[in-house]
């Protein structure tokens, strides 16, 4: 189902961190190309070095590399991407989503992006019930984006709740039912895909 989709992934800076390497592992097993975009804040939780290895791509940081001057355009990653998901997003990024922020390549490359673009909130659940947190996330809806409801349980703070990132499994199923959606749409026109 997702080999050879080209699949995007920004990690923003939240404990679910970890669990963006399990969903890269289990994409790339079913033949999808993944590349990452990770925030600064995203390396005090994992490193770079270990997305790298998974996904088989050096990891994009910032809009270019310190020491050699090279360009990581997010012109050329938007365009690039048959899917653009950003797991975790934390209350901070998603602030930043809805309201045209563009501080960080991550950012920069979903203003630019033209293809879809599923979201993963991670926060605690006073964050994510919060009225600014809410607004921002209608505000994403509303801009066409995909929100991946995220689930209750234990929280990194030890309280229980909803904010908890969806499971790796149940976002890898979300990307596949995405793909078969689209495919199914794409036939019903009569177009090849």
């Amino acid at each position: 189902m997702l080999k050879g989709r080209k699949i995007l992934i920004g990690v923003t800076g939240g404990i679910a961190a970890y669990k963006t390497a399990t969903i890269i592992r289990l994409l790339v097993k079913e033949g999808a190309e993944v590349r990452v975009i990770m925030t600064e804040r995203a390396k005090d939780f994992i490193t770079p070095l270990t997305f790298a290895t998974l996904s088989g791509n050096p990891v994009l940081v910032n809009s270019h590399d310190v020491e050699t001057g090279r360009w990581n355009s997010h012109i050329d990653l938007g365009l690039w991407a048959d899917l653009f998901l950003i797991a975790p997003a934390t209350a901070n990024t998603i602030a930043k989503m809805a309201g045209g922020i563009a501080d960080n390549l991550l950012l920069t490359t979903y203003l630019s992006a033209r293809c879809p673009v599923l979201i993963a909130p991670s926060m605690d659940e006073n964050m994510l019930k919060h009225s600014s947190t809410t607004i921002n996330i209608e505000t994403l809806k509303a801009f066409g984006n995909i929100i991946l409801e995220p689930a209750s349980g234990e929280l990194a703070s030890g309280l229980t709740g909803k904010g908890r990132m969806a499971e790796p499994e149940d976002i890898t199923e979300a990307i596949r039912n995405f793909f078969a959606k689209k495919k199914t749409v794409s036939r019903s026109a009569g177009k090849k895909y």
